[in-house]
């Protein structure tokens, strides 16, 4: 497979699919090549080929249900993958200044790119921080999330309000959502008011502006009650 070897000796696409298993698992959501076509927007024969690549250098296995499973070694590489990726993140946003909504996309380049000896550098420079930018928890941290009961926006009644705690994955990859949520504010530790809820879509409420959801987009909003 001809293109860029990675820091790690592979192709940018054996990180993708093992950061995308990640991300599914992380939201609870199973892993199963349909879902690979849906995140990576790639075809589906594209996607049989690559998982079969997976299967073969010992990254995942095929479950009974049909979906694909993390090995030891698999999550391990994935895992490191993730880290790298808030890391790169967090650098973006705390030390570069790069707008908040535009950080997702510019991670996901340099994150082949981190070495080890990088990486250790980012963690004293960070601080170590828990979470990315968009409130997932940073792997491997030394220090502790917010460990409060989250819940989806899609439980908030209208009127309830709630504090926005993470941001999914699925939901950075929608570019123009998440210039709307920073336009808004509608930030990890902000508060949003539910104003509008129907079938078709959610409307929240934060301090600069609305936004409006689709009932899949609001599940990969994260919120927690309001202390």
């Amino acid at each position: 497979m001809a293109g860029h070897i990675t820091e790690g000796g592979h192709h940018p696409a054996v990180e993708e699919y093992l950061e995308t298993i990640y991300h599914l698992e992380e939201s609870a959501v199973p892993a199963m090549r349909a879902r690979l076509v849906e995140r990576l927007r790639v075809s589906a024969p594209a996607v049989s080929e690559q998982v079969k690549r997976l299967e073969r250098e010992g990254y995942v296995t095929l479950e009974a249900d049909r979906t694909l499973a993390l090995t030891d070694e698999g999550r391990t590489y994935a895992t490191d993958v993730v880290r790298r990726h808030r890391l790169a993140e967090r650098l973006l946003v705390d030390v570069l200044g790069l707008p908040w909504h535009q950080v997702h996309e510019e991670a996901g380049r340099l994150e082949h790119a981190i070495s080890p000896v990088l990486e250790a550098r980012l963690v004293a420079i960070l601080d170590d921080p828990a979470t990315c930018p968009h409130g997932n928890p940073i792997p491997g941290s030394g220090r502790v999330p917010d460990a409060r009961p989250l819940r989806s926006l899609t439980a908030l009644d209208v009127g309830e309000q709630a504090v926005v705690v993470r941001i999914e994955e699925e939901l950075q990859a929608d570019h123009e959502k998440l210039v709307a949520l920073e336009e808004a504010g509608v930030l990890p530790g902000t508060t949003v008011t539910v104003k509008t809820s129907s079938r078709d879509a959610i409307e929240v409420e934060a301090g600069k502006g609305s936004v409006s959801f689709t009932p899949a987009e609001a599940e990969a909003l994260r919120v927690t009650d309001v202390a």
